[in-house]
């Protein structure tokens, strides 16, 4: 079950640009920039070398799409059953290939001159205007990019260099390539630029605050304040409660809680799946997994947080500098009958709820977000580690290209068979 309110580019949200104090740093506290984090503070626009989810796969059609992923402009069209993926400018006069169509089987057509282009190849068949003998044809092309289809999704494959991709199998949540399961979400064009967002979603402070007004927390209490260590465990950082506190006094100002008369009241002990509290049962699948947390994160931006009966995946997708596009997705390993239950709970309730309202909350806080400079505190050791793993992650990443990209020059066929 896929539901959307999903837009191509020529339709993405738009997004302020913020507006940044010019004041020197000694007039402020706290961090002033990302410099610690060099590969982070440059992937403004997204981190290359990695898939991302565009958009559901029923979207694509024989009629050409427009996408940006990671400041790409990308054209999506399907073609006997296959997804591709092309450049989206025509090296003509710059012409949008998807302003086109398709005038021959396994091409697309720039709507200004008839320009041809192969979808496999990428490489110029025919010019129309210029008939069959044009000298153009089979010397010219436009970019192509790999496209795999995962989760009901396509997926575009935005390279470094000219690397070959990873298997994206490695890159999905191990659980969702081993298991069955059925799944509803939403993709959605959003403001602001994707770091906050990934930020925001494994952030270990804002839930209990920002969110204590979510209807889908209105029958469920909502710690005050945790205590919360990183535990990396191979390409995933969790984050791990080890103290949980539902309220707590504050000197000078007051008592405050989370909790109410009309809420569930909260476990005594400390618990590790779900948010809310101690499960009394966990699905199968789930527990086989073993998480030490509940909340965990890895790269370029996949989010997982792990309830008792599902779980929740976020995967934040770079448009540019300033938008990104939110694909949320809510996973639940049951077959049979006890799926169309699970849809009718999705759609009656979920989608509205969860990647609604109270995604739409986050949605809010990305927008507005303004950083650097900042300032931060104890919870936002969930930031920095986030901030760690893809700084080295990324450099590594880096390095692997590059050594590959000398190998091809010096002997390609060495490069090949690496």
């Amino acid at each position: 079950m896929t539901t959307s309110e999903e837009a191509p580019d020529r339709k993405e949200a738009t997004a302020r640009t913020p507006a940044r104090s010019r004041r020197g740093a000694a007039d402020r506290p706290g961090r002033q920039d990302w410099s610690s984090w060099p590969h982070y503070d440059a992937a403004g626009s997204g981190f290359r070398g990695y898939w991302y989810p565009v958009t559901w796969s029923t979207h694509i059609t024989g009629k050409p799409l427009p996408f940006t992923i990671c400041g790409e402009k990308i054209m999506l069209i399907r073609d006997g059953g296959w997804a591709y993926a092309l450049h989206d400018r025509c090296p003509h006069r710059g012409v949008p290939l998807s302003e086109g169509d398709q005038q021959f089987r396994g091409t697309v057509s720039c709507p200004y001159h008839g320009w041809t282009f192969d979808l496999p190849t990428g490489k110029l068949s025919a010019v129309i205007t210029d008939g069959p003998g044009c000298r153009l044809t089979g010397k010219l092309g436009v970019r192509t990019y790999p496209v795999e289809e995962r989760l009901g999704m396509v997926w575009v494959y935005i390279p470094v260099a000219a690397e070959e991709p990873h298997p994206i199998d490695e890159q999905l949540p191990e659980e969702l390539v081993s298991n069955a399961f059925v799944m509803g979400g939403r993709i959605q064009p959003r403001a602001g630029n994707w770091r906050f967002a990934c930020e925001n979603g494994f952030d270990e402070g804002h839930a209990k605050y920002l969110h204590r007004t979510a209807l889908w927390r209105l029958f469920k209490p909502m710690p005050t304040w945790n205590i919360t260590r990183i535990v990396p465990q191979g390409r995933w950082i969790y984050r791990v409660q080890e103290e949980v506190h539902w309220e707590a006094d504050f000197p000078g100002v007051g008592r405050w809680t989370n909790k109410r008369w009309w809420k569930k009241q909260p476990p005594k002990e400390t618990f590790n799946i779900g948010n809310t509290g101690t499960p009394d049962r966990v699905d199968p699948t789930i527990e086989a997994q073993e998480f030490p947390g509940f909340a965990s994160l890895s790269m370029p931006g996949v989010l997982r947080i792990a309830y008792p009966n599902f779980i929740h995946y976020e995967f934040y997708v770079p448009v540019d500098d300033h938008r990104h596009r939110y694909v949320g997705v809510m996973v639940n390993f049951t077959q049979g009958w006890e799926t169309l239950r699970f849809y009718g709970k999705y759609l009656g309730a979920v989608r509205w709820l969860f990647h609604g309202q109270f995604s739409g909350q986050d949605a809010w806080m990305v927008d507005v977000t303004d950083a650097p400079p900042e300032k931060l505190y104890r919870p936002d050791v969930s930031l920095t580690a986030w901030r760690n793993l893809s700084e080295e992650e990324y450099g590594r990443k880096l390095a692997a290209v590059e050594v590959t990209a000398t190998t091809a020059d010096s002997d390609p066929q060495t490069a090949k068979e690496t």
